[in-house]
């Protein structure tokens, strides 16, 4: 949920972002214990979704991992679970140093392009003075070129201690600027008197293996309702004929629908990452990331070449199902 400036901070749902030094030359090893840890999240009530982000040039080997629960006590159950205890114990050979782990209890951005995640150590007592001096933060940092939105997370006790503010811009460039810029170490130096320290974690937007074009970085990313269209473009049509196709033969050869579902899953998330989404992306690029001129024109042409898609599949299979 974006929040303006003057919004109210949500509580609704329950976010961990985990950071990681993987060892040189263990990768390999650590993406596969990683699959099964988001595996074992995946069977804890609650758990809505697991994102793995690999470290850029600059972080050293520094890997992030994010997991979406439905509530807090859902998402503190499985951390505090004998089953990922174990996983950490198997794991932690791969690892230089502790991991760094922040938990936002509350929705998660919604139009991520680059995300930084800010720990705060707030000095006792001096919760009230930190607040006032995030939102004059907040207020300078609207006026940096790329912002995008900023939501502070208050410590959930027991389980986060810290203060957590994500913000967000639409480039890594706009973000670095912002982060070494004179203004924020100005701002960081005002903020000495209420913080002890303070920690920066930079992850990256969702549908990224989707949404990628050749010799681009973070500023290749299309907006989030470009990138909703265009998986709806490919998504409807993939469902529709697994549906026609595999879905009857699946029910008359007598496997229960949850065995069906999830072998259609299998099929509609294979069909859409390695044909269709490449397919689509390499015809509508043009509208996913436009150029400087003209981008007002280029967008609605995209959109309404996308819209005419729909209603044509649509005739289609009102056609076909008839």
């Amino acid at each position: 949920m974006e929040r303006g400036p003057n919004q109210e901070f949500g509580s609704r749902g329950a976010t961990v972002l985990i950071s990681l030094t993987v060892r040189e030359g263990r990768e390999d090893d650590y993406r596969r214990w990683q699959q099964k840890v988001d595996q074992a999240a995946g069977g804890f009530s609650g758990f809505e979704a697991a994102e793995q982000y690999p470290p850029t040039s600059d972080e050293q080997n520094s890997w992030s991992v994010v997991f979406r629960f439905s509530t807090i006590d859902q998402l503190t159950a499985w951390l505090n679970s004998a089953e990922r205890q174990e996983l950490l114990a198997e794991g932690d050979e791969l690892f230089e140093g502790a991991a760094a782990q922040e938990i936002l209890a509350g929705e998660p951005p919604t139009r991520d392009v680059v995300t930084a995640v800010v720990s705060h150590d707030v000095r006792p007592g001096r919760e009230c003075d930190f607040r006032h001096w995030q939102n004059k933060v907040r207020k300078v940092q609207e006026k940096s070129p790329g912002f995008m939105g900023l939501e502070l997370f208050e410590p959930v006790p027991g389980v986060q201690e810290k203060w957590v503010a994500v913000f967000r811009y639409d480039s890594r460039a706009h973000l670095d600027e912002w982060l070494e810029s004179e203004t924020r170490a100005k701002l960081l130096e005002e903020g000495e008197d209420y913080f002890a320290g303070y920690d920066v974690r930079k992850i990256r937007s969702a549908f990224g293996s989707w949404f990628r074009f050749d010799g681009e970085g973070e500023e290749g990313v299309p907006s989030n309702w470009k990138q909703a269209m265009t998986v709806l473009l490919a998504l409807y049509p993939t469902v529709m004929v697994l549906s026609l196709t595999v879905g009857r033969e699946l029910g008359a050869a007598g496997l229960p629908g949850y065995l069906s579902l999830f072998i259609g899953n299998v099929l509609s998330v294979s069909i859409l990452t390695w044909l269709l989404m490449p397919l689509v992306n390499k015809i509508f690029a043009f509208w996913l990331v436009p150029g400087p001129a003209r981008v007002a024109v280029t967008n609605l042409a995209g959109a309404a070449a996308i819209v005419a898609c729909y209603l044509l599949l649509l005739a289609i299979f009102a056609w076909v199902t008839a």
